[in-house]
């Protein structure tokens, strides 16, 4: 394994974001088993800081690809994080659904799909990737990518009545302000169809990424 300064640098990113979601779900974890349901209404609160961070560095992977550190496709990583990114700053700006479950639960679908990919990079980075984890990267990742799509739609779609109720008291306070959050509500509506067809390229090209990279894996076990 030759080491550089981009393979470090590259093995410490990968390494903090599983360290961050580990964390994360820990955190998430022992909060339930604490409080049982009623941790829901704060798990944002708890974790949402970083969470927020961990996604926020994740904008840094686009520049991996397209600087050719990682060998991915640019569309579906670039559909991923930007999609998470706009839902986070959406839940942030509207603090009445923070407490919403709808936002735990797709805090914890984020959390586990990173967690089901970082730690295959960094095995795969130290020449050491098993197939157990290629099978759950691969395949087990896309139902579950499929799922917090669908939450982050309804997440989407409860956040609506909020929208449109902050849109009217803005409207009330200053015209000028009413100018900019008048179009807040259709801009949500809008996403939605933009989710969807975003989520369903990205499904695409994940399908023809994990058909590649079982067929390598396949190649290299019949070699030995």
């Amino acid at each position: 394994m030759r080491l550089s300064f981009r393979h470090a640098y590259i093995f410490s990113y990968n390494l903090f974001q599983f360290c961050g979601h580990t964390w994360i779900l820990a955190n998430t974890l022992a909060r339930f088993f604490t409080f049982g349901q009623d941790a829901l209404a704060d798990t944002f609160y708890s974790v949402g800081f970083v969470m927020s961070l961990c996604q926020l560095l994740s904008i840094l992977e686009l520049f991996h690809i397209a600087d050719g550190i990682e060998k991915v496709k640019l569309l579906p990583r670039f559909v991923q994080v930007m999609e998470k990114n706009v839902l986070l700053i959406m839940v942030i700006m509207l603090e009445e659904i923070q407490s919403k479950p709808v936002v735990c639960v797709l805090l914890f679908l984020w959390n586990i799909l990173d967690l089901l990919r970082y730690p295959h990079e960094l095995l795969c980075m130290m020449d050491t990737p098993s197939v157990a984890m290629l099978w759950t990267r691969y395949t087990l990742w896309i139902p579950l990518y499929v799922l917090s799509v669908a939450t982050e739609g309804i997440t989407v779609y409860q956040a609506l009545p909020y929208v449109e109720t902050t849109a009217s008291h803005s409207s009330l306070a200053n015209s000028t302000v009413h100018t900019h959050t008048q179009h807040l509500p259709f801009a949500l509506m809008a996403y939605l169809p933009v989710l969807a067809l975003g989520a369903t390229v990205t499904v695409w090209q994940l399908l023809k990424e994990r058909q590649h990279h079982l067929e390598k894996w396949n190649k290299q076990m019949k070699k030995k």
